[in-house]
């Protein structure tokens, strides 16, 4: 479900960014004209469809959480918000479902979501997220510009942007010893502090990435920082699995 949900949020924001991917991307499907507007709706609402009834499929709560996460999606790519184009309303609208919905949809399977604990979990991730989804925009300042979209880097400049968003790399997995001593996370408390203080160190590493090598941010798609991020993201996923399992 929450595969399908990312490739349709992808898919419609590609739509709506069309004449941005022209300038920063031309190699993607729209731009490139692989694919007509119309086969990308096509792909999009399918997706969007069938994600939902998968959700549905689980329970009443994991549905409300994907249906959330879907009005949230279009808000951030469609008009009349089209939040991508806000600063960092455009970061706060993809931090809530990519990072606190999904985790709670997730908890929900198996477990209530009216407790703190769920919430706890996706905030740790809503809040790196946060920071760590601005550095998809550093590279992408030539058309964002362009077509009116005032990213972080754009308002703020590129170095002052990497300080901005750098704290976000360290300080929410501090979070994760703290919902342990307050008993708020039930998961292996060892594992949990041990990552904690594990990835925040690990953070803060990329946030001096980041800051140091602030102008190579806006020449590569694929900074290192960027890489950085989605392997935190990965890795924090599987250890608060093994720390529930054990």
């Amino acid at each position: 479900m929450a595969t399908l949900l990312n490739g349709a949020s992808n898919a419609l924001n590609q739509i709506y960014d069309l004449e941005i991917d022209k300038i920063n991307k031309p190699h993607r499907y729209l731009p490139s004209g692989k694919i007509t507007i119309r086969e990308a709706w096509i792909i999009a609402s399918a997706l969007f469809i069938i994600s939902l009834i998968l959700a549905g499929l689980v329970n009443w709560q994991c549905f409300m959480m994907a249906a959330i996460a879907t009005v949230m999606t279009y808000f951030y790519s469609a008009p009349p918000l089209r939040t991508k184009r806000l600063g960092i309303v455009a970061n706060i609208t993809i931090a809530i479902p990519r990072g606190v919905l999904l985790k709670v949809c997730g908890w929900s399977t198996i477990k209530t979501i009216y407790k703190y604990e769920p919430w706890l979990i996706g905030l740790i991730f809503g809040l790196f997220l946060l920071g760590a989804t601005s550095t998809k925009d550093f590279s992408d300042i030539r058309g964002d510009r362009a077509n009116g979209c005032v990213t972080l880097p754009i308002r703020y400049g590129v170095r002052q942007a990497a300080w901005m968003i750098a704290g976000f790399f360290i300080f929410p997995f501090l979070l994760m010893p703290w919902g342990v001593n307050h008993g708020i996370l039930t998961g292996n408390p060892h594992i949990l502090r041990m990552a904690g203080f594990s990835l925040s160190a690990w953070g803060l590493y990329v946030a001096a990435l980041l800051v140091r090598k602030s102008g190579e941010l806006t020449t590569s798609e694929n900074h290192i920082a960027w890489r950085h991020m989605y392997w935190m993201m990965m890795i924090t996923q599987g250890i608060f699995a093994v720390a529930y399992l054990v």
